[in-house]
């Protein structure tokens, strides 16, 4: 069985090493390199807490007023308003208390696996090293920082994930570099960081390539049929053939549906990181806090700050002053945090309108697979998403239902 995997992000790669180790032939593709997309700069986060719906009616309410404000945690470009007006309508049918109810389930029925399926990765790989033994903090600067954000923890212990409620002595004692405007956090212990997100995905390549896998650099143009096979036809004239193909390219992904005649509405959720190497400080805990829209990590040898969201398409140029928003959001956290020795850098989040990815079979051409549409979670659903593929391209039952992550749900 030869398989053509169609991205070399922390998704693809997970799918192409675990069906390789499975038995099947394996071509791992890629426009550009191996973890040169999203997996080069996320914020290194197995956040098994964070499988809220963003379509709920406390999110979208406010973006209006978001889009009028610069240093706004979501930015629109006016002139991607009009191509982005379906998806956003798609995105508030999505906000129905009874939709809302079953995009929580489907999202905490990946989080339930995520943390157990990557240390099982990892060990496989010979990287349980690379990640964490501590957990995340979310902060709160007070009472009512804190009750503006009990929805999630609500959600979180209706799906009971665990969390502790503390106090300022117990957050400083965790770390102690925390600025005492903090007066509030609560704990995620299971949300644990990877050492190095990128060196994470060269590691997969690697263990991949030891098992007889194959990559190939080269841009998908096309999609034919020959002898009962598929054609994967690339930039030049190259032409791969494939029994089945696995469409894993993130924000890229929507392009390639197109061409097999199966449109998936996915857009593009520009994040931005600023990746520090001389901090002047020590971490051990990432760090969120909801009310400034940021996220700190120690990752990479350094300390990475990102958190921002913009809609402007895959080919409008980087805006910077998103990067530097969050780093000054940060310094409110850490005090003592310099940003000296760093860059910056833009990546494109494959974002659907109901926040949950599609896993699934094509629904029109036979031995053709999605995996894309992760958003925000794309390492954290890394693991579980391989074992889910491997099983649908196996015959196999997956471990959870994946009726709800159909690519025809929309």
């Amino acid at each position: 069985m030869t398989t053509v995997v169609i991205g070399a992000g922390i998704i693809g790669t997970a799918i192409a090493h675990h069906l390789q180790r499975r038995g099947h032939e394996v071509v791992m593709v890629d426009r550009a390199g191996p973890g040169q997309g999203a997996s080069f700069g996320n914020m290194a986060s197995i956040a098994v807490t964070e499988f809220m719906p963003a379509s709920r009616p406390s999110v979208w309410r406010q973006i209006p007023g978001w889009m009028l404000d610069p240093e706004g945690p979501v930015r629109v470009r006016p002139a991607s308003m009009p191509r982005l007006v379906p998806w956003f309508l798609r995105f508030i049918a999505a906000s129905r208390p009874a939709k809302l109810r079953a995009l929580e389930a489907e999202g905490a029925a990946l989080c339930a696996r995520a943390l157990g399926d990557t240390l099982a990765l990892l060990a496989e790989c010979g990287a349980s090293d690379q990640i964490s033994d501590e957990g995340c903090l979310s902060l709160y600067a007070d009472e009512a920082e804190f009750r503006a954000d009990r929805d999630h923890i609500e959600i979180l212990e209706r799906f009971g994930f665990a969390h502790e409620v503390l106090g300022r002595q117990a957050i400083k004692a965790l770390e102690p570099e925390l600025s005492d405007k903090i007066g509030m956090a609560v704990l995620f212990p299971q949300n644990r960081s990877i050492k190095d997100p990128y060196g994470l995905v060269l590691t997969l390549v690697s263990r991949f390539k030891a098992l007889g896998g194959q990559v190939e650099a080269g841009e998908v143009v096309g999609f034919g049929e020959s002898g009962g096979r598929h054609q994967v036809m690339l930039k030049g004239g190259r032409i791969l053939l494939a029994d089945q193909v696995v469409i894993c390219a993130g924000a890229h992904s929507g392009h390639l549906s197109r061409m097999l005649g199966e449109p998936i509405p996915l857009e593009t959720e520009r994040g931005y990181h600023t990746q520090i190497m001389a901090p002047g400080l020590s971490m051990k805990h990432s760090i969120i806090w909801p009310a400034r829209a940021f996220m700190v990590t120690p990752t990479a040898g350094g300390i990475r700050v990102g958190g921002t969201v913009e809609m402007a398409g895959l080919e409008a140029a980087p805006d910077y002053r998103r990067s530097k928003i969050t780093v000054r959001r940060a310094q409110e956290a850490l005090p003592n945090l310099r940003c000296e020795n760093f860059t910056e850098w833009m990546g494109h989040r494959p974002a659907l309108p109901d926040t949950v990815p599609i896993l699934s079979p094509s629904s029109k051409r036979k031995g053709i697979f999605y995996a894309t549409g992760h958003g925000h979670l794309g390492l954290t659903y890394a693991a579980t998403t391989a074992k889910v593929m491997g099983a649908l391209m196996t015959g196999a039952k997956p471990e959870l239902d994946v009726h709800p992550y159909r690519i025809n749900r929309f």
